[in-house]
């Protein structure tokens, strides 16, 4: 058997979670080829959690309207001062932490014949992981990225990186549909190896990147076979225990660096019913919904400013973080379906979500007389009615209902950077960010210093922050 180093041990001193997660890991201690395997899977979605949800989510929030800096380096990443240092552990988060463990870990798992589940988990996982990146940066190697011999791994295209996740998909889940191979209990953090709930988020995950593409109609089909339920979201969980914390509460609670930053007055103002709301216009709140709750939910405020909730919500230490969630593929089924069938499709699936969050949705610890998210009718919709202030035609007025919907509901994660760039041609129904300076907004990740300086292949001319991605072209 080849000889493979674990990186899980790099990754978990990084994201200080290792005695929870990896407490009576193997069945076998005594069989090395199960417990390199279990392992390195566990390694693998460690480093899927510290790449989706710690700082590249933060960065990408900040290019996208939700946090605003306000010194040191992220202050700098407001007034879009980027260099391309800033992008060496972002990168190394994602090729070394995430992706190059699930590589590997299918390795192993062809290598000693594991068993097809345990294949296809490890194949999801390289598709989320490498789908995020070439969202984030474009044109980024792949194929070639998890092989330590090669030193210098080829780019390819991001059109082209699309159609092999895609495929890499549809392979996984003809592997996780053979229900066979399941990982030692415990190894698999997310679902404990359940390969049901495997199929569904690799469904949403296809339906997510071609919403990311604007195939539409193939976003709509793969969402009808997403994530069904709370139960089958992917988050990344969390303890009470100083090891295992919520990434946002060591950033904003533990951490020196919470004073760099602190939510926006834009984001705020979408979801504060409060008169201490800063822009109250933008208020979203009607007679059919109330904001509050979300509000309590994602934010309190500190002696810097509008921070998330890191008491009782979306940043408390337990609190499990989101990576692929029902109330994100319930959004891609709503803009999806009018994109595809037209108004009422999407104003059902709008109404379908609707109801998720009247019956409490994704909030915790909220105060259930705070919620209300009654159902819209095409009424609503019409100029002067309640979901159309600005006097649009009912279709847009529609969209944009959606599409601001899915910028607050998907807040603190990578999509939102993806929404902003995807719409940003549709003047009238996309969410009104604006830069913060000059005229532009921000289009990708740079490429970092440490890949230029090592691998021959990167793309030269090197893309600045403002040239937009080929998908966004």
């Amino acid at each position: 058997m080849k000889k493979y180093s674990l990186i899980i041990i790099i990754i978990i001193v990084l994201f200080n979670s290792c005695d929870s997660i990896v407490e009576d890991l193997n069945n076998d201690p005594n069989s090395l080829t199960t417990s390199s395997f279990q392992s390195v899977l566990t390694g693998a979605e460690v480093g899927n959690s510290l790449f989706q949800t710690g700082e590249s989510a933060r960065r990408a929030c900040i290019f996208a309207g939700q946090y605003t800096g306000i010194d040191r380096q992220h202050l700098g990443f407001s007034q879009y001062t980027v260099t391309t240092s800033d992008f060496n552990e972002l990168w190394y988060d994602a090729y070394v932490n995430a992706y190059r463990n699930a590589y590997t870990a299918q390795e192993l798992a062809i290598e000693n014949n594991i068993g097809s589940v345990s294949e296809g988990i490890t194949q999801v996982l390289q598709a989320l992981i490498i789908g995020s990146t070439t969202s984030l940066y474009g044109d980024v190697p792949f194929e070639e990225a998890g092989q330590t011999a090669i030193e210098n791994p080829v780019y390819e295209t991001q059109p082209e990186i699309y159609q092999k996740l895609q495929d890499l998909l549809d392979t996984a889940i003809i592997n996780l549909e053979e229900n066979t191979g399941l990982p030692a209990s415990g190894s698999e953090i997310y679902f404990n190896g359940d390969p049901q709930a495997w199929v569904e988020v690799a469904h949403s995950l296809k339906a997510r990147l071609y919403l990311q593409n604007k195939a539409y109609e193939e976003a709509y089909q793969e969402a009808l076979q997403g994530i069904s339920s709370d139960t089958n979201s992917l988050y990344s969980p969390h303890g009470e225990a100083a090891d295992n914390r919520n990434l946002n509460y060591q950033f904003f609670a533990v951490e020196v660096r919470q004073s760099d930053l602190i939510v926006s007055d834009f984001m705020a103002s979408l979801i504060d019913s409060s008169s201490e709301n800063p822009i109250p216009n933008n208020y979203r709140g009607n007679n059919k919904t109330d904001e509050t709750a979300r509000y309590n939910f994602y934010f309190n405020t500190t002696d810097i400013g509008i921070q998330p909730n890191t008491v009782d919500g979306f940043a408390a230490p337990a609190a499990p973080a989101p990576i692929l969630t029902y109330q994100e593929n319930l959004l891609i089924l709503a803009e999806a379906g009018f994109r595809t069938n037209g108004f009422i499709t999407g104003l059902e699936n709008l109404n379908n979500f609707r109801n998720y969050m009247n019956n409490g949705g994704y909030l915790q610890n909220v105060d259930s007389e705070n919620i209300q998210y009654e159902a819209y009718t095409s009424t609503d919709f019409q100029q002067g009615g309640i979901a159309n202030t600005e006097n649009l035609n009912a279709n847009d007025a529609l969209l944009k209902e959606i599409l601001e919907e899915r910028y607050v509901t998907l807040f603190g994660q990578l999509e939102p950077f993806n929404d902003t760039r995807r719409t940003q041609d549709e003047a009238s129904i996309q969410v009104p960010v604006q830069p913060n300076t000059g005229d532009q907004l921000p289009q990708r990740f740079i490429y970092p210093q440490s890949e230029i300086d090592r691998n021959n292949n990167t793309p030269q001319p090197i893309p600045n922050f403002f040239d937009r991605t080929p998908i966004n072209q």
